[in-house]
């Protein structure tokens, strides 16, 4: 297909999107808005099943500005965004109400509010696979794996590494082989590998780049492979060579 697909039901900017890939019937995605004078709002969007159009199957009221968003990796109806509303910022974790074939469903449900970072959040990163409560929050110096319980609307701190030297964190994201292995994305340290048993210190740290790391994958087959990209233009693929 040339020319590819043009979704225009967004009615503000949008800084980020996720596929729902709890969906596995469908093709959907998530978008996230990013406006400071209105309401902003989260587009829940499917392909068509010949695959010709993009349509939107709901759209919800979100408070504040979405910077990050991810959806659950076992519930399609289940989601996380970290937001900001002037000087204030927060993470939370919402459901979609039963949309029942209507666009225009009622508000989202606040399921979990992470409320342990006392400085602005970076993003949440949900437990790869399976069935799990666990996810993970960053701010600028901090880390914190947390268990959810939707149920009871209550977030535990499990573990978490507290004020790291020139850490400002910008990205993570899980060890595709060791569920228990990150990688983190920061400013000034470029790259460094954690082992969520014994978060409190770095198991490794490998070269960034020449400015800032902004953005860091593992390779979803080999876990040597490491791709990050950086404010100085460049991506650069690292190699883990575990001894």
């Amino acid at each position: 297909m040339q020319g590819g697909i043009v979704y225009g039901g967004l009615k503000y900017q949008a800084r980020c999107i996720a596929d729902v890939s709890a969906d596995t019937d469908n093709t959907s995605f998530l978008a996230g808005t990013v406006t400071l004078k209105e309401e902003n709002e989260v587009h829940f969007i499917r392909l068509s099943p010949y695959g010709t159009e993009l349509v939107c199957e709901g759209l919800f009221y979100h408070p504040s500005e979405i910077w990050d968003l991810k959806s659950c990796p076992f519930d399609s109806r289940i989601f996380s965004t970290v937001f900001t509303s002037g000087e204030t910022y927060g993470a939370s974790i919402w459901e979609i109400p039963e949309l029942y074939g209507q666009s225009n469903a009622p508000q989202l449900e606040e399921l979990v509010s992470l409320k342990e970072h006392a400085s602005k959040l970076k993003c949440i990163l949900w437990w790869p696979r399976g069935r799990h409560d666990k996810v993970i929050s960053i701010d600028e110096g901090n880390l914190f794996l947390w268990s959810i319980d939707s149920s009871s609307k209550t977030a535990k701190v499990l573990r978490k590494a507290n004020s790291i030297e020139n850490a400002h964190f910008r990205d993570v994201d899980y060890n595709p082989k060791k569920q228990h292995i990150i990688v983190t994305a920061e400013d000034e340290s470029g790259i460094r590998i954690w082992d969520l048993r014994k978060p409190k210190f770095p198991m490794a740290e490998l070269p960034g780049h020449v400015h800032w790391t902004w953005a860091v994958r593992y390779n979803p087959e080999y876990d040597d492979l490491i791709l990050t990209a950086g404010t100085d233009s460049a991506v650069n693929l690292s190699i883990r060579l575990w001894m």
